[in-house]
């Protein structure tokens, strides 16, 4: 597995919204941030820092949200480790793509995003019910919204 065949399958998953945030992260939501989108994916396309720093061997590729049920089993295996950052939310993120087969990525990264759905405020779900072009025009209003309130 590598980052553009999860990137493609991870915009396959509903409401499924990607950014470029902090540096050289494509991170994954349910639903668009504008209108109380959860993340649930980031993949770090940063190079890793040169092997003398001894950081390359734990560089992160991928962080998901794994769960409370989930994380400590998952913790077991050698290329998982807590997520930077996000580990107190019971995230793994992987070190090499080989810590699964396929199969078993499409699986994991489907798990991750139906436990953010699930913990999804209901007014969030109940806009990612509505059309896509309601949708649309939510996202646009509280974008424009959001936008006037950052301006001092």
């Amino acid at each position: 597995m590598d980052a553009e065949r999860l990137r493609a399958f991870l915009l396959t998953l509903p409401h499924t919204v990607e950014t470029m945030q902090w540096g050289a992260n494509l991170v994954f939501w349910v639903g668009d941030k504008a209108v109380g989108g959860k993340m649930f994916a980031l993949i770090n396309l940063a190079d890793p820092p040169h092997p003398e720093s001894g950081a390359a061997r734990q560089h992160p590729l991928i962080s998901y949200a794994a769960g409370p049920a989930r994380y400590p089993e998952l913790l077991e295996l050698d290329a998982l480790i807590p997520a930077p950052y996000f580990a107190r939310a019971h995230w793994v993120a992987a070190i090499r793509w080989d810590a699964f087969p396929a199969a078993d990525w499409r699986r994991e990264l489907t798990a991750a995003h139906a436990l953010t759905l699930a913990k999804m405020p209901k007014k969030v779900v109940a806009t990612l019910a509505l059309p896509v072009a309601k949708q649309r025009v939510l996202i646009a209003a509280r974008r424009k919204l959001l936008a006037a309130k950052a301006k001092p």
